[in-house]
């Protein structure tokens, strides 16, 4: 079992219905935690359409939030971004301008910069994307679509098509960078600037 806690403190702690489960099997069940988890948000939250935000975010003009949506306390959010069904911000995440977010957990403190895609991800706590970089979460060049991800010395299977990243706390992301579909990062990793991850390779 990939235990998510070791990549991401107390992530299941905070999240129960999370709690052994793989990252791509949360990805792929979002929509229906976060469904779950809106009625009991509490009154500091507007509500509308599937789309909760916390009164403290800030959201810039024409953004886009396609439902079901939380955006958490002291988020800020930059003009135009786009935000695709099953997305969860947790406290005081930055998203910069034209950023797209797809089916994704982003956890406190982290920072993705303006024009970055994040698709199908759990992206630690105080993680920093810099502008342009990629989480890709399908595979567009291959006849097999089906995801392996590497951990260690261990490939596993995940049977799922859609599958963008596992991102440890504290990580750092560089300007037009590329996280292969099925990319898992240790804390406090360092992805160099124009740097491609391709951790599970095939012929």
């Amino acid at each position: 079992m990939l235990d998510i806690n070791i990549y991401i403190e107390n992530f299941t702690t905070k999240f129960h219905a999370m709690e052994n489960k793989y990252p791509w099997q949360i990805t792929n069940d979002l929509n229906k935690f976060i469904e779950e988890l809106i009625p009991h948000l509490g009154d500091a939250y507007k509500i509308m359409d599937g789309v909760a935000i916390h009164e403290s975010a800030t959201v810039e003009s024409g953004v886009v939030f396609k439902n079901p949506t939380i955006i958490m306390e002291n988020c800020v959010i930059g003009a135009n971004a786009y935000f695709r069904e099953g997305v969860i911000l947790d406290k005081s995440v930055k998203i910069g301008a034209g950023c797209e977010i797809k089916s994704s957990f982003i956890c406190s403190g982290t920072a993705i910069a303006h024009f970055n895609y994040i698709g199908n991800s759990i992206i630690g706590h105080d993680v920093n994307f810099e502008a342009g970089s990629i989480a890709a979460n399908h595979y567009n060049e291959r006849d097999t679509k089906e995801i392996s991800v590497r951990v260690g010395d261990d490939i596993i299977e995940t049977h799922s098509k859609k599958f963008g990243a596992l991102v440890g706390d504290g990580s750092k992301i560089g300007a037009n960078a590329v996280l292969s579909t099925g990319t898992i990062l240790e804390k406090n990793s360092i992805v160099k600037r124009l740097e491609l991850i391709e951790q599970v390779k095939y012929s």
